[in-house]
């Protein structure tokens, strides 16, 4: 009977999330996840010239959990709830990336190279939400895919405004996805 005990240990220890009693605190913000990507598959983006590619989704879903998260940042006491939003991002790319076939070796790899694409459209995505609308034009010009005959000034304005909306939205309200 011990010797079970001692396994169950080590299986706890490996694997803590299977064998906790404690809810997973990630699951508060699934909703707001969910309501992220239901913003960034509206299709007004793809009408103006977002490539309806993966990697144009991916660069919508990105573009929109930058705005969230920027949201979340001016909030006073809610970095927790970033991390949490931010590693459902990072689930769910690791899910995706499975599910096109591929293999365990290189998921690591590619998660990281897709985490680090969030922090470069965070980064350039915070500084044109500082600038005017040409900021915002040159930030959506270098971080998204688009078509040859995207209304770049659209995409942008479409992402300020955005933004502001969300500005106006309670964090209460922004955690649980009631923004799309």
């Amino acid at each position: 009977m011990r010797a079970t005990w001692q396994g169950m240990s080590l299986l706890s220890r490996i694997f803590p999330k299977a064998f906790s009693a404690a809810p997973d605190p990630r699951e508060a913000l699934r909703p707001a996840w969910h309501a992220v990507v239901a913003a960034a598959r509206q299709p007004e983006w793809y009408r103006a010239g977002v490539a309806d590619t993966i990697d144009g989704r991916f660069d919508m879903v990105t573009a929109i959990l930058a705005a969230v998260l920027l949201r979340l940042e001016r909030a006073e006491g809610l970095a927790q709830e970033q991390v949490y939003l931010t590693e459902l991002f990072v689930e769910d790319m690791d899910g995706q990336l499975r599910e096109f076939g591929v293999g365990d070796v290189v998921v690591g790899k590619r998660v990281g190279k897709l985490m680090s694409a969030l922090g470069g459209r965070l980064s350039a995505y915070r500084q044109a939400a500082a600038g005017d609308a040409g900021a915002m034009i040159e930030a959506v010009e270098r971080n998204m895919t688009l078509r040859d005959d995207a209304e770049i000034a659209r995409v942008a304005e479409g992402l300020r405004a955005f933004s502001q909306r969300l500005e106006a939205v309670p964090e209460a309200d922004v955690l649980a996805g009631r923004f799309a």
